[in-house]
């Protein structure tokens, strides 16, 4: 309903005087048509799968270690319960360490997926901006997005320096 809005509003208000050309693609079907996307979906999917299976793996030993221990524990002096008990625990925080490392917000899933998917998005952008370019719009806007977003802009809009301008600073220096 905000996207709908909002284009409503930019059609309507100060966007509308001047007749900019709109348009909007839908990238999830383009990716689909790609071969490459498919490809480096099922090459993620595989690796995914993969890692899974060796976290599980560590999971499932961190369990038999724990029903050994308390099976034992009546057994063990005080000191090697001590020690299994670390054991069990350095286990667990290597095995979260392992998930993290992989599945975590930079893991190496993270790290792959931007390897393998960067290159389709820029080439389909490239694509999205020459089309642009050609049939002279001013505006994409991707529909596949639950947020509205803008593709491409003709940088004829661009009215940031503008605002720096007017909010009384100069253009082009930027804070370090």
């Amino acid at each position: 309903m905000k996207k709908y809005f909002l284009i409503c509003f930019l059609l309507f208000t100060g966007f509308g005087a001047f007749a900019q050309k709109f348009a909007y693609v839908d990238t999830e079907y383009i990716l689909k048509h790609l071969p490459e996307y498919k490809s480096a979906l099922d090459q993620m999917n595989v690796l995914s799968q993969q890692w899974q299976e060796k976290v599980d793996a560590n999971f499932t030993e961190i369990d038999k270690m724990y029903k050994a221990y308390q099976a034992d524990q009546v057994l063990l002096t005080e000191d090697m319960r001590k020690r299994r008990e670390n054991e069990i625990i350095e286990k667990e925080k290597a095995a979260k360490d392992f998930q993290r490392k992989i599945f975590g917000p930079e893991g190496d899933l993270f790290q792959t997926r931007s390897k393998l998917l960067n290159p389709i998005q820029d080439k389909v952008t490239k694509a999205i901006s020459e089309i642009a370019k050609v049939k002279l719009l001013d505006f994409i806007f991707d529909k596949s997005s639950e947020a509205t977003m803008m593709i491409y802009a003709s940088s004829t809009y661009d009215v940031s320096n503008d605002v720096i301008v007017r909010l009384g600073f100069k253009p082009g220096t930027t804070l370090k």
